[in-house]
């Protein structure tokens, strides 16, 4: 056999492989007002100051092993954090915030993984718009 045709033959054998790996994703992700067997109740975008509690709800594919962390952020400044340890090939995490009435602006809650990528931003607005 020729060296190019090794070479080829090769590629044709890893293509497959490359192919059927998955990417990390956040398939889900959103504010809610509750969570009932593992789901979010709702979609909130955007919350009045007379409420106290927000949660969010992610579903994380393709991340079995790593470590994930929900980072909220209030205009700007970071509060809280909490992580996650996936430990599926699907999996649905969620956490929750107290909120002050006077922690009015916009939210961010970042899903961020071990290395410091953020694997997406979502934002809500809490207090008079």
């Amino acid at each position: 056999m020729k060296p190019i045709y090794g070479f080829l033959a090769l590629i044709a054998l890893l293509l497959p492989l490359q192919a059927g790996a998955q990417e990390p994703t956040v398939a889900r992700a959103q504010f809610t007002s509750g969570i009932l067997d593992r789901e979010p109740v709702d979609n909130v975008t955007s919350l009045d100051s007379g409420t106290e509690r927000i949660f969010f709800f992610t579903e994380l594919q393709n991340m079995e092993g790593r470590t994930v962390v929900h980072r909220w952020e209030l205009n700007g400044e970071v509060l809280g954090a909490v992580t996650f340890q996936v430990r599926g090939p699907r999996w649905r995490v969620y956490s929750s915030k107290e909120l002050l009435p006077e922690w009015t602006g916009k939210w961010i809650v970042s899903v961020v993984d071990e290395d410091g990528t953020v694997l997406g931003s979502y934002t809500l607005n809490y207090g008079p718009t």
